[in-house]
């Protein structure tokens, strides 16, 4: 069997829920080949991506799937690409608010996931659920976690993805139902 570190977000900003982690909580704990190990993380830089490497220490992942929030997005998006920037609209949920930072000084300008994104698309397509590839993470959290893990693990066997979902329907429009969710996700771990 392999393992899978898969994690949602916390609520943030205005957000009492996040379908980030609704939806992987709500995961089998078995899926194909995959044992999967679930964790919640803070919308907080650093200290997000500070607990999934804390976390692998324990699990020692193959694969880790980071899942987060998109507002405004009317489909289910893998991420094809993470930059090296910091550039937050709002503050995070520990009062940051970094404008133009980089994430790694001396990192490169960007880093590409290592996650099939186009097979993963295509399947949750294939089950009538709204998908697209994203070649943009966003300057926020999600986009944080996914360059500073693809930094960590680029010389290693580590394969690293994230994969933004919409509003559950309760927090506005566009949106997914929750079950429409979790079926992409389980679709997304069986293209790994």
């Amino acid at each position: 069997m392999k393992r899978l570190l898969i994690t949602g977000f916390d609520p943030f900003g205005s957000n009492d829920i996040n379908p980030s982690w609704e939806a992987v909580k709500a995961l089998p704990d078995l899926i194909d080949d995959y044992i999967l190990h679930k964790l919640s993380i803070p919308t907080a830089f650093d200290r997000a991506a500070r607990l999934i490497m804390e976390c692998t220490e324990e699990f020692s992942p193959d694969t880790i799937l980071s899942i987060g929030l998109a507002a405004g997005r009317n489909a289910v998006t893998p991420e094809r690409i993470a930059v090296n920037i910091r550039d937050a609209a709002i503050p995070d949920n520990d009062g940051n608010q970094p404008v133009g930072e980089r994430i790694i000084a001396d990192g490169p300008a960007a880093y590409f996931s290592t996650i099939p994104v186009e097979a993963i698309a295509e399947a949750i397509l294939a089950m009538g659920i709204p998908a697209t590839v994203s070649n943009s993470a966003g300057t926020f959290v999600c986009n944080d976690v996914l360059y500073t893990l693809l930094h960590y693990y680029a010389k290693t066997r580590t394969r690293i993805g994230f994969i933004h979902v919409p509003y559950l329907p309760e927090q506005g429009e566009p949106s997914l139902p929750l079950r429409s969710t979790i079926d992409a996700l389980i679709a997304a771990i069986k293209c790994l």
